[in-house]
């Protein structure tokens, strides 16, 4: 049996669609690992509109790919407006915030090794 704490990740070698792997909560974010590992992880998220999360600055870098709707994306003070389809790399040690105008889902990809250089 399963400990609550447990990550929970998706089933390997099944196909999968994406932006099926997370549902819309209302008034939530709502996240679910796809892989976790000591080097890094791959979350899939969904924020319902209206939603957002406070600002945070990770020691890593962060890969962003919007899979259903419109993000507004704020990097260093900086606002960016992320459609379907769109990526960005999150440079690490910046500060970053998401805001749901709408709502939309995303896959956030974070890789914690190679910083040693």
């Amino acid at each position: 049996m399963k400990k609550p704490s447990e990550v929970v990740e998706v089933e390997k070698g099944k196909i999968h669609i994406v932006v099926e792997l997370i549902e819309y909560i209302p008034n939530a974010v709502v996240s679910k690992t796809i892989i976790k590992k000591v080097t890094g992880n791959v979350t899939a998220s969904s924020f319902d509109a209206g939603e957002e999360l406070d600002e945070k600055r990770s020691p890593f870098d962060t890969y962003i790919q919007i899979i259903d709707g419109v993000a507004e994306i704020t990097v260093d003070k900086k606002k960016f407006k992320l459609k379907l389809g769109d990526g960005m790399v999150i440079p690490a040690h910046s500060t970053h915030h998401f805001n749901a105008n709408e709502q939309f889902k995303m896959i956030s990809t974070v890789i914690k090794s190679g910083y040693e250089d």
